[in-house]
């Protein structure tokens, strides 16, 4: 008997944390949202339950597109209440109040606010590069094309605190399959959206915008790494990323590059906005690894939003077994 191909092999904790959300045109069950680097303690309400009602603000859909009025929903959903390692899952406006995403601000505690200006929809995302299929994506095929499924990861942020994520989402590489990458190529290259009328820090000059992230083709292609469209069964929040971006929840999350409208299959490495800015602090591959520290703090712990106290970070932010593989024979601490 031949032996199963590892990429065809569902891990154990996705399985056990799979729930398939079927979206079509004309009735709908399930969805999207999300998040990158998100709130420190403190900063949010952490009595809310996990399931607590979104602000209006930061969770309503627009149907300004062709999408299904379906996709409009309920109360914040996921199927279960802790990850694999049974740490509970993050609130709904933990994850969503405090975030990371200096197109709109610096400033976490404002991201929301100034993202309500922001127009996710309709949404187009272009794959090219060196593919034998490049295509043009609608919001609305990869909702209905590419099967949404929940996953719950966790997310480690570099700047040494984490939270547990229910994503709602897609494998990258079923993407990747659609548009069939060439035998020459080896990276992704992924772009943000360029909207500075929309998203005041882009007017920073500081910033070599638009944003701009990077994966070698077969870490894009792990089993791991998604395209996220929601979070907690509602559609992505415009604070978290709207309309779709990446999580690969071994990386730290400046990784997971959000508002994505560009993706390139290519032979070059990519630099990276963060590698652009500060190559001795942010390094392409940024896995998270607790004996690699950063320049300026330690990697070896983390806070747990929500939590008191620190805890010890995870190699591989705890998904070895899934991805250690793909860096067999690297030396990890120079290729950080």
């Amino acid at each position: 008997m031949m032996p199963i191909p590892r990429s065809e092999i569902t891990p154990e904790h996705i399985f056990l944390n799979r729930r398939r959300f079927m979206i079509g045109v004309g009735s709908a069950a399930g969805a999207l949202a999300l998040a990158a680097c998100t709130a420190p303690i403190g900063s949010v309400s952490t009595g809310e339950s996990a399931a607590a009602s979104p602000d209006a603000t930061s969770a309503s859909l627009s149907l300004d597109g062709d999408l299904p009025a379906a996709l409009a929903y309920g109360d914040p959903y996921a199927s279960s209440t802790t990850d694999e390692l049974g740490d509970s899952l993050n609130s709904f406006q933990e994850i969503t109040n405090y975030n990371n995403f200096y197109e709109f601000t610096t400033n976490k505690q404002q991201v929301a606010q100034l993202a309500e200006q922001f127009e996710p929809y309709p949404w187009e995302v272009s794959v090219t590069g060196l593919v034998k299929n490049p295509q043009t994506f609608s919001l609305e095929t990869l909702l209905t094309d590419f099967p949404q499924e929940e996953r719950i990861y966790r997310l480690r942020c570099v700047e040494a605190w984490s939270m547990v994520i229910p994503w709602v989402g897609f494998p990258m590489s079923l993407l990747l399959d659609a548009v069939e990458p060439a035998a020459e190529a080896k990276y992704v290259k992924f772009t943000s959206v360029l909207r500075p009328e929309q998203m005041a820090g882009q007017r920073n000059s500081r910033f070599p915008w638009p944003y701009v992230e990077g994966l070698r083709l077969d870490e894009a292609m792990n089993p791991l790494a998604i395209f996220a469209t929601g979070m907690y069964g509602k559609l992505l929040p415009k604070s978290n990323g709207a309309p779709i971006r990446a999580v690969i929840p071994w990386k730290y999350g400046f990784k997971s590059i959000k508002s994505i409208v560009k993706i390139e299959v290519t032979d070059i490495m990519p630099t990276s906005t963060w590698t652009n800015l500060a190559a001795n602090e942010y390094g392409f591959y940024a896995n998270v690894n607790p004996t690699v520290n950063h320049p300026r703090w330690s990697q070896g712990t983390e806070r747990r939003i929500g939590e008191s106290g620190r805890r010890n970070t995870l190699m591989f932010n705890g998904y070895g077994d899934e991805v250690a593989d793909l860096y067999e024979g690297m030396d990890l601490q120079a290729n950080y």
